[in-house]
């Protein structure tokens, strides 16, 4: 990515290549885009710049990240999995699969779908909302009846 598809002003980065093929605008939230105000910090970039340089070619980050993830004593994880734990997130969050799938280029909601996983306690919560709801039914019942 380079300086150039960062819009600080529209809060907005302008992916013209993408994985599935389509260009898209990927919003900024308050987090990222003081993240990248920072990273960028008050040094004069070019346009052409990279946002993220790497030692030798401008292409994976595997170079930092690998070692992060060994070095956190993590197993299994993937670059991949960060786009899994976004949606997942999003998801817990109360985001709509529908924006989950414009948030992540996803070009099938089915897509979105799947990779929006819920944790445990999430569902567990969800669970427990019934039993407010129908103690609440059966006390507007109760109270309808009298």
């Amino acid at each position: 990515m380079l300086w150039r598809q960062v819009d600080f002003n529209r809060e907005v980065i302008d992916l013209t290549k993408t994985k599935n093929g389509w260009p898209r605008l990927v919003p900024l939230n308050s987090i990222a885009l003081a993240a990248l105000v920072s990273h960028r910090g008050s040094k004069k970039v070019k346009a052409s710049d990279p946002v993220f340089p790497l030692p030798g070619e401008y292409a994976d980050c595997g170079w930092w990240f690998d070692p992060a993830i060994k070095e956190a004593g993590i197993d299994d994880y993937t670059w991949h999995n960060n786009r899994r734990t976004f949606c997942s997130w999003c998801a817990m969050a109360g985001v709509s699969i529908k924006e989950i799938q414009e948030l992540v280029g996803h070009r099938t909601i089915a897509m979105s779908a799947r990779y929006s996983h819920l944790s445990p306690a999430h569902t567990m919560a969800a669970t427990e909302r019934l039993v407010s709801a129908t103690a609440t039914a059966k006390r507007n019942s109760h109270q309808n009846s009298h």
